[in-house]
């Protein structure tokens, strides 16, 4: 990452929590184009509203005295589609920009929401492991890989939305809506819970598809690092599962981790972040161009982020 942050600008940043409130964007796509036991005794993640605010509170005055930001010219890499890129050294306490202003702005998770799902149905005993399953009604899709008996780790790395609806659905509305406000997840909408009905099967819509939930890609860097920097609620056995499952890229001494995600008009994600020696950048690269979106894909933001780690 270190070769594309350019000393354009460097200020201080004041982090601003979003919190929960609702975020307009124009997020009326699909999910990835489509062709064709009971829950166990699980930790709480609420936060009672004075200590939530006080935390807030304290975050903010601390972000204010040490964060520093950068800006970064990686219009090369994203070769003339229109995207942002935010990348957070914990060692050293920098974001770096790509976009600042689009990286602010909300949008549908789509399948990187994956990540969340995972880790609250492995915390709330949905799931058990990576060769966990759901129940495969035999249905054919357009995807292949979606047709069968999938375990955990085949559906994350297959982003099978069937699957990860009965997840969620096995979780509940009320242990999502908590978990979401615990890690302050964008604007914490799941109101729409099944969706929008983008998609003409039931069980491949979702809130989190192209419907009431929106986090922006800033949020999403915030989110990643509470996870995998130890900050959050969840074990560190569920947290190292996902890791697992999350791994895309192993080039010499640096591993890649993340999830994409996709609408079907030119807007997609890829997320997660990059371990070198125990050090970490995380990241969140997002693209929105509604005028090329032959040309955007998960897929696409995937290959834009190994480039930059490469």
């Amino acid at each position: 990452m270190r070769k594309y942050v350019q000393p354009i600008s460097a200020a201080l940043l004041v982090l601003f929590l979003v919190g929960c409130s609702r975020t307009k964007f124009d997020g009326s796509t699909v999910e990835d184009t489509i062709t064709g036991e009971e829950p166990k005794e699980s930790v709480s993640f609420q936060r009672a509203p004075a200590q939530q605010e006080e935390e807030q509170e304290q975050q903010q005055e601390e972000a204010a005295q040490q964060v520093t930001e950068t800006l970064m010219d990686l219009s090369g890499v994203f070769q003339g589609i229109q995207g942002c890129a935010v990348i957070y050294s914990p060692e050293k306490d920098q974001y770096a920009f790509y976009d600042k202003n689009l990286s602010e702005q909300g949008a549908s998770p789509y399948s990187t929401f994956k990540i969340i799902s995972t880790l609250s149905g492995l915390q709330n005993g949905v799931l058990e492991n990576e060769e966990s399953k759901m129940n495969y009604t035999g249905i054919v899709y357009g995807n292949p890989a979606w047709n069968g008996d999938l375990t955990l780790k085949e559906a994350f790395q297959n982003s099978c939305v069937w699957y990860f609806r009965q997840v969620v659905d096995k979780i509940g509305e009320s242990k999502m809506q908590e978990e979401l406000q615990g890690l302050l997840y964008g604007n914490c909408d799941i109101s729409e819970w099944s969706g929008s009905s983008l998609n003409s099967r039931e069980e491949l819509n979702g809130f989190w598809l192209g419907s009431s939930l929106k986090i922006s890609p800033l949020e999403q860097v915030k989110v990643l690092t509470q996870i995998f920097e130890g900050q959050s609620n969840y074990q560190e056995s569920h947290i190292e599962l996902l890791k697992n499952i999350m791994l895309v890229q192993e080039n010499g001494d640096t591993k890649v981790y993340g999830k994409t995600g996709s609408g079907g008009n030119g807007e997609a994600w890829f997320v997660g972040f990059s371990e070198t020696d125990g050090e970490r950048d995380y990241f969140a690269i997002f693209l929105m161009d509604r005028e090329q979106k032959e040309k955007v894909s998960g897929n696409k933001a995937k290959e834009i982020a190994l480039e930059i780690f490469s």
